[in-house]
């Protein structure tokens, strides 16, 4: 009920204060999970598969999201989340960062929290000398492409999946450490 509830949410006013957050926060794992539950159900049919991928994945990040080399960063007005990405620092092997659950409220789309989020996580990857940082995401998500692109990513790689449960032209892109 509340995954059906947060699509009707109005859109934030372009009045409101803007809290970066850096770190776990309360409730963070549900609602980062919620975001993307909802928005890929509604928008490209997503189902059981992909909600418990993220539930599990990310709770597992979160159990050593302390450890110097990773970062949660989420947007926030008062307690509502707007919008979050991490880095994970361990699992793909040193000197390459990962990025991971970036989601936007669809209430926040177009007020530039994205932007945002992807500036202070290029300049954690940055100041802990990541040689390079990957993504996976599918084909499809043009306004997340533009920001990996405007942000030093490079699409590396195109082929049919189901990492997620549904078939989808799966995209690989990497930045690399810039020079």
């Amino acid at each position: 009920a509340s995954a059906l509830r947060s699509q009707d949410k109005e859109p934030i006013s372009r009045e409101f204060e803007l809290d970066i957050r850096e770190g776990y926060q309360t409730g963070l794992i549900s609602s980062v999970t919620e975001l993307h539950a909802s928005f890929y159900a509604k928008n490209y049919g997503f189902g059981s598969v992909f909600e418990r991928k993220v539930a599990t994945e990310l709770s597992k990040f979160i159990g050593r999201v302390e450890r110097p080399m990773n970062t949660t960063i989420s947007a926030y007005t008062g307690n509502q989340l707007l919008g979050s990405v991490s880095l994970d620092g361990e699992d793909l092997g040193e000197g390459t960062a990962h990025l991971r659950w970036f989601v936007v409220s669809p209430s926040a789309h177009g007020l530039g929290i994205g932007k945002k989020l992807f500036e202070r996580a290029t300049a954690f990857v940055d100041q802990y000398g990541f040689r390079q940082t990957r993504l996976w995401t599918f084909q499809g998500l043009d306004a997340a492409r533009h920001i990996y692109e405007r942000s030093g990513f490079k699409l590396v790689e195109e082929k049919p999946g189901t990492q997620w449960g549904t078939k989808v032209i799966e995209q690989k892109f990497i930045r690399k450490m810039p020079r």
